[in-house]
């Protein structure tokens, strides 16, 4: 019943009470073409009934994620955290190149709720209601987030590139972005004003979060995203 498997691109590795699989440069998880990773990054074991990652090393930080994208937790170098979910993504960077290992275990000890599915149409967070464009806008920043769960920040396009994916003018997705962030900053959601590069990226950054945690689009909407683009420039409002 505390199997754990471990998936990585396919390569398959199970795992029982007892064992200790490591991920490193010169881990049982090899990845010896990465200067930038730590010879024995990370530490998977089991104790206390459950299954551990450990982050052995000094400079890198690993996330945990469930299967959903609901809930991630950053694994801070000497930190560890306990494997609850029948599904988790563990991602993590060195250098240019991302990593992620999918972990499964046998006995799933929490298991995250979801919000109830809206309807067609406008969606209603709080007191406030969206246009099917605005829920675009949303859509378009969050698309990387939802395609490929456990995926950071770094994920998150540019205002450009967002507005690129819709075959949207600039000015029009700037315009809709700014709608949707005064009408969520109205209803309480915080760290969505912009103003300089720095705190234009971070809302941006923000939104993606507090959409895909509150289920506000899901990765079942991304169809959307082609179909609008079969659509005249001036039929989604």
């Amino acid at each position: 019943m505390s199997t754990l498997t471990i998936d990585f691109a396919g390569e398959l590795t199970r795992l029982e009470p007892g064992e200790t699989f490591t991920i490193g440069r010169d881990g049982d998880l090899r990845l010896d073409d990465n200067p930038y990773l730590h010879r024995s990054f990370l530490v998977i074991t089991f104790h206390d009934g459950l299954w551990w990652v450990h982050n052995s090393g000094s400079r890198l930080a690993a996330g945990l994620t469930d299967e959903a994208g609901l809930m991630r937790s950053t694994l801070s170098p000497g930190a560890s955290l306990p494997v609850v979910f029948g599904r988790t993504s563990l991602t993590f960077a060195a250098g240019t190149t991302s990593y992620e290992v999918l972990l499964e275990c046998a006995q799933e000890s929490y298991r995250p709720v979801g919000g109830a599915a809206h309807d067609d149409g406008e969606t209603t967070i709080a007191p406030t209601t969206f246009t099917e464009s605005q829920l675009l806008v949303v859509l378009a920043l969050a698309e990387p987030v939802l395609r490929r769960v456990g995926s950071g920040s770094s994920s998150v396009p540019s205002a450009v590139e967002a507005a690129r994916r819709l075959g949207w003018a600039q000015t029009r997705f700037t315009r809709k972005l700014d709608n949707v962030c005064a009408k969520l900053s109205r209803a309480g959601v915080s760290g969505l004003h912009g103003g300089g590069a720095g705190s234009a990226a971070n809302r941006r950054v923000r939104l993606v979060e507090y959409a895909v945690s509150s289920l506000l689009v899901t990765a079942a909407d991304l169809p959307l995203l082609d179909a609008t683009r079969t659509t005249a420039p001036g039929g989604v409002s």
